[in-house]
């Protein structure tokens, strides 16, 4: 009797067992949900960045809309939305000027002066201020832009003419402009290294200082291993041989800059070269295309609209009026 209990006891043990294991596996077989948010369809672009496949979802030889810019835009040199998105914000490099600009129409609605003539080159609106940076680096907040109580406030930096400061942006996620620099990185660096690499700052809106140290850098060796590994990019031959180091210094000279609303990745133009980089949040350099130079004949400005519509501006010369090509977001 005694061995005939032990035995009973032994199998409704291993019953049980099995039973608690069946309703552990049955706890790990969940229901398969698919998020349509807009959330899920960034995180699912950034992943696809990370394995280098991502690409632009805008078709960059092909604008959607194009907007004839007037004469006193020829020289057109950045561009920006407002806080509500409903208008275009632009500078040019010679008027200390502010002109607002229909985004459905393309037309100067307005222009309003901020200081005296100048070589300007970046513009970004945050909330009611709006932000103009100089070559120089020297940053302007304007508050009340237009009204009668308008006021500027000029922050000078410890960046200079040489490192040629010529895209900003604003970057929520840090409260800090970016200012992309065109020139060489005021990094004391030897030469062996700034020859193959460009720079973004941080102006923190805050508390008006500027870190010392970049938030990005393009490197050289960057772009090549993008080159080398992403499956996405067009003419990769073509990029090989411009990015290489049997150039005497970097083929690519930041002159636009903008954040995409959905991905939160980084769009960096250059003029010379006619070229656009992306970067990922960590840096990586995870995108890079050449413009056509039919088109973009001198690219200064970029911003996106909040549903992700890319507007591009570039100068005009002699002979062509500059433009604002408008590129619809496809998904």
């Amino acid at each position: 009797m005694k061995i005939s209990s032990l035995i009973l006891l032994f199998l409704l043990f291993n019953v049980f067992a099995f039973a608690q294991s069946d309703y552990e596996d049955a706890e790990m077989i969940l229901p398969v949900t698919v998020d349509l948010s807009d959330d899920s369809i960034a995180f699912a672009e950034r992943k696809e960045a990370s394995a280098h496949d991502f690409h632009v979802k805008y078709k960059l030889d092909d604008p959607d809309q194009t907007f004839e810019l007037p004469e006193i835009l020829k020289e057109i040199s950045g561009l920006s939305f407002n806080h509500d998105f409903s208008k275009l914000y632009a500078v040019q490099d010679e008027k200390g000027l502010v002109f607002i600009i229909d985004k459905i129409r393309g037309e100067v609605e307005k222009e309003f002066k901020f200081h005296k003539d100048g070589d300007y080159e970046g513009i970004e609106v945050v909330g009611d201020d709006v932000y103009v940076v100089k070559s120089t680096g020297t940053i302007y907040e304007i508050n009340k832009l237009g009204e009668a109580d308008q006021k500027m406030e000029k922050y000078n930096l410890f960046l200079t003419r040489e490192n040629d400061v010529e895209g900003l942006c604003f970057d929520p996620a840090t409260n800090k402009l970016l200012m992309a620099c065109k020139g060489v990185p005021a990094t004391g660096e030897s030469f062996e290294i700034i020859r193959y690499k460009k720079v973004v700052y941080g102006f923190d809106i805050a508390t008006k200082n500027i870190d010392s140290i970049p938030v990005y850098s393009i490197m050289l060796d960057g772009i090549q291993k993008c080159i080398h590994t992403s499956k996405a990019l067009k003419d990769p031959e073509v990029l090989k041989s411009s990015f290489s180091y049997e150039e005497e210094v970097l083929n690519f000279n930041p002159s636009a800059i903008a954040i995409h609303p959905a991905t939160k990745n980084v769009y960096i133009l250059s003029s010379a070269g006619k070229t656009l980089i992306v970067l990922n949040t960590e840096g990586e350099v995870i995108y890079i295309e050449k413009l056509d130079k039919e088109i973009h004949r001198q690219p200064e400005g970029i911003a996106f609209d909040k549903d992700g519509t890319l507007y591009i501006s570039n100068e005009g010369s002699d002979k062509k009026t500059a433009r604002i090509y408008k590129f619809a977001y496809k998904n």
